[in-house]
């Protein structure tokens, strides 16, 4: 195992470390692939967490039998487990990035825009569970979710370009479109003024941006952006929107956005790139622009975190593993494992022992009817006993607490509770403390998403416009718009509204 220090380590790739070791735990893997193999992608979704927002009769009757044909046999390859795994996320805890639309595939129709296979995860008010949904989008105003904050498809995180990030018959792909089979190349970028600048090597540490004003140097520089990629990616993407040729940007961060031009190919057929000055096309027409999507531009986390030593091959999604084929040059470094041996006390000068016996975490070394006298001495108020200390704290605090945390997060409930049992045993009763406020916190967070799922939530001003909402539309989505309480609003509801506690707000100064 290659030694590594936390601060020579990017905190990017720290968290899609403990992203590939929590957000898609093996179990999911196992049973979407199964249900997956039979053929019951339905199934396979269930077992991944994703929602079906789509009926196959209703767009049969809608679009034509050959739309449903294809959509069917997208849906049969599609594997859900893999696609959770390449989804976009967020620092610095790794969730799935909040609110956003991404499409899959597209299906040309005749007239109007095309319709679109998409995958929608919640807004971050509903993101318990981590749970995205599967749907159909036919364009604007018509199927539009008025309570997803945004229902169109995102420019910048789109998939149907990719296929092989959810695609189990063209996962074999992904070596070649992150050029993982070959040896970085030194990317050819012509100027505006006509010369030729050679990209940057990988260069270690943080450079100025004093040193590379150019966002195509700093960008090479760099080594999670694969610029070389960017000039092949970008065919793609001009080809995809009907043009051969032409000018795209690339997002290089908050307000940084590279403005880049495809030229024809040079004497090796190699498409290359060049930059294109701000001051030659208006902002209007940038905006306008095809952005190169997030998948395109940089390097996938995986193959930065097996050239780094961070993780096995064997501790990546199966697909992805056979799709990389590249041993890693160390061992992962994955969480110490924890003891299995018994919780060892020093108890009045001896040491005991504390393990699960009938499903409960007891003191072994003590006699059951000694443990009920010193437990009503605790509650008398008198000192309890170091192996008594010693469970309450396990229970209220366990050293498990963090993993705990972190399989909640991203919504794997049965992993949590597999955990917990594994260190206090099922029949085990949670005091007040970390643990029980993580589980009660999770459980209640739940009941948010399901709100958000059907609906009981006020229409997102986004999704009004993009769907063209009517007036009663527009006054349920203002924000001074409260809905009167009755009988079937949620307990949960009724609770929060009922509470004299209120939000803090901001002061004009």
């Amino acid at each position: 195992m290659a030694h590594h220090f936390a601060n020579d380590i990017p905190s990017r790739l720290l968290m899609w470390q403990r992203v590939r070791e929590y957000a898609v735990p093996p179990s999911m893997i196992e049973t979407a692939t199964a249900r997956r193999e039979v053929g019951d992608w339905s199934g396979a979704c269930a077992a991944a967490r994703i929602d079906i927002d789509l009926d196959l009769r209703a767009v049969r009757k809608r679009h034509g039998t050959d739309v449903a044909t294809l959509l069917r046999a997208d849906l049969r390859r599609l594997a859900p487990d893999l696609l959770r795994w390449h989804m976009p996320r967020i620092a610095p805890d790794g969730r799935l990035r909040p609110g956003l639309t991404i499409s899959l595939a597209r299906y040309g129709g005749s007239g109007g825009p095309p319709l679109q296979l998409v995958v929608r995860t919640p807004p971050t008010s509903a993101d318990a569970g981590q749970r995205m949904s599967l749907a159909l989008w036919e364009g604007p105003g018509r199927s539009v979710p008025g309570h997803h904050p945004h229902p169109h498809p995102d420019r910048r995180h789109r998939l149907d370009l990719h296929r092989h990030l959810w695609d189990s018959g063209r996962s074999g792909e992904l070596a070649r479109r992150c050029g993982a089979d070959a040896v970085p190349p030194m990317v050819p970028v012509d100027r505006s003024d006509g010369s030729r600048c050679p990209a940057l090597p990988d260069l270690p540490g943080h450079l100025d941006h004093a040193d590379h004003p150019d966002p195509v140097e700093r960008a090479a520089v760099d080594a999670s952006w694969a610029v070389s990629r960017w000039a092949a990616e970008a065919e793609l993407l001009l080809r995809a929107e009907g043009c051969p040729r032409g000018a795209f940007t690339v997002r290089l961060g908050a307000r940084s956005r590279a403005v880049l031009e495809l030229v024809a190919p040079d004497d090796s057929h190699a498409p290359t790139f060049r930059p294109l000055p701000r001051e030659e096309l208006p902002p209007q027409q940038v905006a306008a622009l095809p952005v190169l999507p997030e998948a395109a531009a940089r390097i996938p986390p995986d193959l930065e975190l097996l050239r780094a030593g961070l993780v096995a091959a064997d501790r990546l999604h199966p697909l992805v593993a056979a799709a990389l084929a590249e041993p890693s040059p160390a061992a992962a470094a994955g969480p110490a494992p924890e003891p299995h041996d018994p919780h060892r006390v020093r108890c009045r000068g001896e040491v005991h022992r504390i393990a699960l016996r009938d499903g409960v975490l007891t003191a072994i070394d003590h006699d059951p009817a000694e443990l009920r006298r010193e437990e009503l001495l605790v509650a008398l108020g008198g000192p309890a006993l170091p192996c008594v200390r010693a469970i309450d704290t396990v229970h209220r605090s366990p050293e498990a607490l963090p993993a705990v945390r972190e399989r909640l997060l991203h919504g794997d409930v049965i992993g949590a509770l597999a955990v917990v049992e594994g260190l206090l045993g099922p029949g085990a009763l949670l005091p007040d403390g970390p643990l029980r406020r993580e589980l009660e916190s999770a459980a209640t967070r739940r009941i948010d998403h399901g709100l958000f799922r059907s609906g009981l939530v006020a229409v997102h001003p986004a999704a009004r416009a993009a769907g063209g909402g009517s007036a009663s539309a527009a006054a349920h989505a203002d924000a001074s718009h409260r809905p009167r309480l009755d009988r079937r609003t949620p307990h949960s509801m009724v609770r929060k509204r009922s509470s004299r506690a209120r939000p803090r707000t901001g002061l004009a100064g």
